[in-house]
């Protein structure tokens, strides 16, 4: 059984526009498509170490609807500007969960053109959650999706003003 998900698509748009909206704590509510991420707090990302908080709202998924709305800090654990962002989430659950998600952006021969891959890894988590056998939290399809919402988020050009 696999723990880790990975979707490829090709974004007409290039790195450094898609990269903007995913270092943007307002990106990633822009491009939620579960509907959890309500909104965020802090700036832009720019290294490995950085957080910020995004304001959750599980009811979204109906999986645990008495959880409502909490906040979680995305920590980011890896960083190459334009190539690679991955973070985990921190929450108020003990112990930390550690799923890890991210994305992969690769040049393409096009420069307007980047293949990006999105993945949400979860072979790492505590093992009170592998036992809990609520992996993975989020599907397939959703990240397939939010993959969609971010492609066209950065051809729109992001953020708008």
């Amino acid at each position: 059984m696999t723990e880790r998900i990975e979707i490829q698509r090709l974004i007409a748009a290039p790195a450094a526009d898609i990269f903007a909206v995913l270092c943007d704590p307002h990106g990633h509510v822009a491009i939620d498509s579960t509907g959890m991420l309500q909104d965020a707090d802090g700036g832009p990302v720019r290294a490995a170490g950085d957080s910020f908080v995004v304001h959750m709202d599980r009811e979204a998924l109906n999986d645990y609807p008495q959880l409502g709305k909490y906040d979680v800090t995305v920590d980011i654990k890896e960083f190459e500007e334009n190539r690679l962002i991955a973070w985990t989430i921190l929450g108020q659950l003990r112990p930390q969960i550690g799923h890890v998600y991210g994305y992969r952006l690769q040049p393409t021969d096009d420069p307007a053109v980047t293949d990006v891959t999105t993945f949400y890894d979860w072979s790492d988590i505590d093992p009170k959650w592998r036992e809990a056998g609520i992996f993975p939290v989020i599907s397939e399809g959703a990240l397939r999706a939010t993959l969609g919402i971010l492609d066209r988020t950065a051809r729109r050009g992001y953020p708008r003003g």
